[in-house]
């Protein structure tokens, strides 16, 4: 297939991450988790004993840091200065403090431009929150992914109730719905549907079908022209 970059945008929880994964694979696209750069951020400032909002200090952090993102096995690993932080950057402390780490605009226009670059040469699947508005505005293919929130808490609880065997449906649910209002109402690339982006929404989709979906739209975006 021609080689195009798809953005797939939306909020937490939604499945972007695995979609976007099995769709790149599908395609032998590369495949950037833009949510685990800014994790990378987060855990290095937690490891620093930071707190976001020292933000002159997290932005130098950030400058400095060398993430990359290395495809493997199980799915992509992510390296911070040469250090494997896959399962690190998952933990619920920089689950909680991630939203803050993005919400800084410096700290966004660092990664944007590491993610930019990783996208010029095409052939690109990128997820995100702001992927399509903002990061790859020329994206041939953009797509917004979503489902109701009781839906991807239950997703979410399934992914982590085995490293946190404390926590509830219910107050999964409530970090979602928080997660969402913060990612909406911050000030610097704020969660939105990009006016060209297809909305998909999941709630009554499993995985397969939300991949064979986007891979529709790949081959009519590629084959129909725009």
């Amino acid at each position: 297939m021609e080689k195009i970059n798809i953005a797939i945008d939306g909020p937490a929880g939604a499945g972007k991450s695995t979609i976007a994964r099995l769709v790149a694979n599908e395609l032998g696209f590369v495949y950037v988790d833009t949510g685990a750069m800014y994790r990378a951020v987060t855990w290095s400032i937690l490891q620093l004993h930071l707190q976001p909002d020292q933000e002159t200090d997290v932005i130098a952090v950030a400058k400095r840091l060398d993430i990359r993102l290395v495809p493997g096995q199980e799915g992509q690993q992510v390296f911070v200065d040469g250090r494997d932080v896959t399962a690190d950057i998952r933990s619920a402390a920089v689950t909680g403090n991630v939203s803050r780490v993005s919400q800084i605009a410096e700290v966004r226009r660092i990664l944007t431009d590491k993610q930019k670059l990783l996208a010029q040469d095409k052939g690109v699947v990128m997820d995100g929150r702001d992927i399509g508005s903002h990061v790859l505005p020329d994206a041939e293919l953009k797509i917004f992914l979503t489902a109701s929130v009781r839906t991807r808490a239950e997703r979410r609880y399934k992914e982590v109730r085995d490293d946190r065997a404390d926590v509830t449906l219910e107050q999964l649910e409530r970090e979602i719905a928080l997660r969402d209002r913060m990612d909406e109402e911050r000030e610097t690339s704020p969660l939105v549907q990009a006016a060209d982006a297809i909305l998909l929404d999941t709630t009554e989709m499993n995985i397969s079908q939300v991949v064979e979906r986007i891979l529709e739209l790949c081959r009519a975006k590629v084959g129909g022209g725009k």
